[in-house]
């Protein structure tokens, strides 16, 4: 299942990069983010891993980031592992000129597992949904505390 998701912030390119690439940030906006913590590798470098751990409701669950790629200030790409699921994830950011960025995250998920498949085949709008849920929190927290 592969989609994209595209918002524009009122901030130039450098500033949206800089608040988008500090992991001391996720928190700030990446709602059920209890903790980042870098494992190895040169932090946001390709090849870097690094663990999250979310909570949503009485829901726990870890996943493991690998940067892929890093070509800013144009895009980057990382992989997301957790049970059933591997995400990678392309992000992209778009110079639009007047202080504006185009910000678009393209994710292309691979479900392992029975369940996993079906809720991906009833229910891709969950995903895609998730996804424009963090790109909002991120463009409102960027534009407001982050500014």
């Amino acid at each position: 299942m592969k989609y994209s998701c595209d918002i524009t912030i009122d901030l130039p390119r450098p500033r949206v990069i800089e608040l988008f690439d500090n992991p001391d940030n996720l928190p700030k906006w990446m709602e059920g983010l209890q903790s980042f913590e870098h494992v190895e590798g040169t932090p946001g470098e390709p090849g870097a891993i690094s663990r999250l751990n979310f909570k949503m409701g009485k829901r726990e669950f870890f996943m493991t980031e690998t940067m892929i790629s890093r070509n800013l200030p144009d895009e980057m790409t990382g992989r997301y592992d957790m049970d059933g699921t591997i995400n990678h994830v392309t992000v992209r950011f778009e110079d639009l000129g007047n202080g504006k960025t185009k910000y678009t995250s393209i994710s292309e998920f691979e479900l392992k597992g029975f369940m996993m498949k079906i809720m991906g085949f009833l229910m891709p709008g969950m995903f895609k949904k998730q996804t424009m849920k963090y790109l909002v929190a991120f463009k409102n927290w960027a534009e407001g505390e982050g500014a």
